[in-house]
């Protein structure tokens, strides 16, 4: 018989949620890259799904930063833990507005054109999606150095979130070989 759940609290998250922006952003620029390669008209598509991984990828930092922020208020820590814990959230506030910044330049390219009525030459186009990618490296390097103080303070310094809490849930039951 199962009659506990494990629910992550809000300040237990934070370790679940932290490898979403990572993995989204920085798989979007690759389609950017493919977007270019295809040419401007089969290569729409992948713009368009590398401005909804951009997206995606913006709003779980800010999940990451809330939940983080939670799961600092629990976290004991010694002086050079909270040195460590406060360039983590200085370096996770300044990739959030890096990536805020980034998604909706993004969204400019790809859509001002359209809305203007006035579409671009190719060489213009990709000059500008190659400049876009440029600035692009700077919000991954953020993102990469937001991670490794994060990484740090687990496994340099051990500092874990409490991940999950016993909840009650209603009773389940469970028996071999009984199909409901």
């Amino acid at each position: 018989m199962l009659n506990v759940v494990f629910v992550p609290s809000w300040n237990g998250w934070h370790p679940l949620i932290v490898h979403f922006p990572i993995a989204l952003l920085f798989v979007a620029p690759l389609f950017v890259i493919l977007g270019i390669a295809v040419g401007p008209l089969k290569g729409r598509q992948f713009l368009v799904s590398a401005l909804l991984l951009m997206a995606l990828g913006t709003v779980s930092i800010f999940v990451a930063v809330e939940s983080g922020a939670a799961a600092r208020e629990v976290v004991k820590s010694t002086s050079a833990v909270r040195a460590v814990l406060q360039q983590h959230q200085d370096l996770a506030e300044a990739t959030e507005v890096l990536f805020t910044l980034l998604t909706v330049v993004f969204a400019v390219l790809l859509y001002a054109p359209k809305l203007l009525r006035r579409e671009l030459a190719l060489r213009i186009t990709v000059a500008l999606l190659a400049v876009f990618l440029l600035f692009y490296i700077t919000g991954a390097l953020f993102l990469v150095k937001t991670a490794h103080r994060g990484a740090r303070l687990v496994h340099e310094f051990g500092v874990t979130a409490p991940v999950a809490s016993s909840v009650p849930a209603t009773e389940l039951e469970f028996s071999p070989g009984r199909e409901d």
